[in-house]
């Protein structure tokens, strides 16, 4: 990996982990293969934040799955991103919003979307679903499609 074209501060150093809600400690690299549309997915089976109402934790897997442009998100970054959110309050809708909004600022895919699968409380499990294709494009398209399909 050529780390001086990328700057890269995280990867392959001791971590840091945040404790409260961090977006900035994503980091991008360049995307070697930009001619071809292809997917990447992340899966963190260990999300947690907390209810903005009670304090108490709430439990998910966030799916991630994105065509990248230019940039792609740096694994390691994107975790210790996620894991920011250990003490953040907010609603499991707001949480997935705000990863994909964060993942477009930093990287402008043409294509992302996040999955949130809460485990239940209350006996109500919740999983929001947002998604985004870059205007104008096909991506757009796809995105209008995969949302109204979505189960």
């Amino acid at each position: 990996m050529d780390r001086k074209n990328d700057n890269l501060t995280v990867l392959g150093r001791k971590t840091d982990y945040k404790s409260d809600y961090a977006p900035e400690v994503l980091e991008t690299f360049e995307n070697k293969h930009k001619g071809n549309d292809y997917w990447v997915q992340f899966n963190c089976p260990e999300f947690t934040s907390l209810c903005p109402i009670t304090g108490q934790p709430d439990f998910a897997e966030i799916r991630i799955s994105y065509i990248p442009d230019e940039r792609m998100v740096e694994s390691k970054s994107l975790k210790l991103y996620l894991f920011s959110f250990r003490n953040h309050g907010d609603f499991h809708e707001d949480c997935v919003n705000i990863i994909m909004k964060d993942l477009i600022r930093l990287m402008n895919p043409k294509y992302i979307e996040v999955t949130g699968l809460f485990t239940p409380r209350g006996g109500i499990s919740i999983h929001p679903y947002a998604n985004y294709g870059r205007p104008g494009t096909k991506f757009e398209k796809i995105a209008e499609e995969r949302l109204f399909r979505h189960p």
